[in-house]
């Protein structure tokens, strides 16, 4: 081999890039100081474009296609290299191959929660996560704006800036959405769409679109969501009605209990106990038990009617009523009631015997005759 052949071998005659990777944005086609031959092959396929810089300048930029790399093909750099009349000779460029693929899977979320006025729980913390594409849709504003010299740039590098965008535009996107939080989840599609037009406006200026974003959770703060809980279980058990409230106050004593065996019968249990029952009661208020009649009756009214709420029998000092005339005809019948059983209701001055008062006397019927004598 002459020393003609050695130099022309260790000149470039094919320039391409085999990506290996999945997540190189931009690679720089190394060319270890050897010049690229006039007439070399450059192969630029799908989802990839090539673009040739000279001296810091931008020069050519081919889509996907096959090309012989000649003078009229390289218009730009042969105007800054200054070849007249078609002249060939080897030369040297960088080229910057840029992926113009969709860069997917590109994990966002909130780093610290998000204020939102809520129309039904007032003031709200969020949360969110998801995930979203990027793609390169102008190679010359990426190289200007971000690549710079960087031999080989990777989404990571640009992956922090583009999670901060979206954050950023998060907020405003949930308070103009004019949605209550319950009803989020029902809508992440359309904010994820809003949030994708959004994005791409904002990154037109560096040559990159956000064609898909997706919102895979909004989430409250647990301590509101455990809230939400029990006011779901509140409106299940008691369904607005006295009866069934009465079961809430069941429901949260059993809950309470429950949590008390698990938690070895912590104070926090013994006051959700508490509070169960101070809820039930408040809704249904426990029965108020009868009021005994007194031993003793008060002297009746001097005037008026005497109320006539029933008849108390005295028997061997014990006190038994009150009782109306059917209860009074049945105590007569049982033998509960005779002529000496003491008589006492509202109105009467004292204690009488059952026969001395008519209107008991009447239950009693007629006394049998005496026995007559013995033979």
């Amino acid at each position: 081999m002459g020393l003609l052949d050695k130099i022309k071998g260790e000149l470039v005659d094919i320039v391409e890039w085999l990506d290996d990777t999945r997540d190189t944005i931009v690679w720089r086609f190394p060319r270890y100081e050897n010049e690229i031959k006039m007439g070399a092959r450059l192969v630029v396929r799908e989802s990839q474009t090539a673009v040739f810089v000279n001296e810091g300048l931008i020069a050519d930029v081919f889509e996907p296609g096959t090309y012989t790399l000649e003078t009229q093909n390289l218009p730009v750099l042969s105007t800054l290299k200054g070849w007249k009349h078609g002249f060939h000779s080897p030369f040297k460029a960088e080229v910057y191959f840029v992926s113009t693929r969709q860069f997917t899977d590109l994990k966002w979320g909130t780093k610290n929660p998000v204020m939102m006025r809520d129309p039904e729980l007032g003031m709200v913390r969020l949360r969110a996560f998801g995930a979203f594409a990027a793609r390169v849709v102008d190679p010359q504003k990426l190289l200007r704006e971000l690549v710079g010299t960087d031999p080989q740039f990777r989404t990571d590098e640009v992956h922090e800036y583009l999670r901060q965008n979206v954050v950023s535009h998060l907020a405003s996107a949930l308070a103009s959405a004019g949605i209550p939080v319950i009803d989020l989840a029902a809508h992440h599609e359309q904010l994820g769409d809003q949030l994708a037009a959004k994005l791409t406006e904002e990154l037109a200026d560096l040559g990159i679109s956000v064609p898909n974003f997706v919102i895979e959770n909004i989430s409250l703060p647990p301590e509101v969501e455990e809230a939400l809980d029990k006011r779901t279980s509140m409106g299940i058990v008691s369904s607005g009605t006295v009866g069934s409230m009465a079961a809430f106050q069941q429901f949260q004593a059993g809950q309470a209990m429950e949590a008390a065996a698990d938690g070895g019968g912590s104070a926090g249990a013994v006051i959700g106990m508490g509070l169960g029952q101070s809820v039930g009661n408040a809704i249904v208020p426990p029965a108020q038990p009868t009021a005994p009649a007194p031993a003793q009756p008060a002297a009746a009214p001097a005037s008026g009617p005497p109320p006539l709420p029933g008849w108390y029998l005295g028997n061997g000092g014990a006190q038994a009523g009150p009782f109306d005339d059917a209860a009074l005809a049945a105590q007569a019948a049982a033998g509960t009631l005779t002529p000496g059983t003491l008589i006492w209701r509202a109105g009467m001055a004292a204690w009488e015997p059952a026969s001395s008062v008519p209107d008991v006397a009447k239950h009693l019927g007629a006394p049998p005759p005496p026995l007559p004598p013995q033979a």
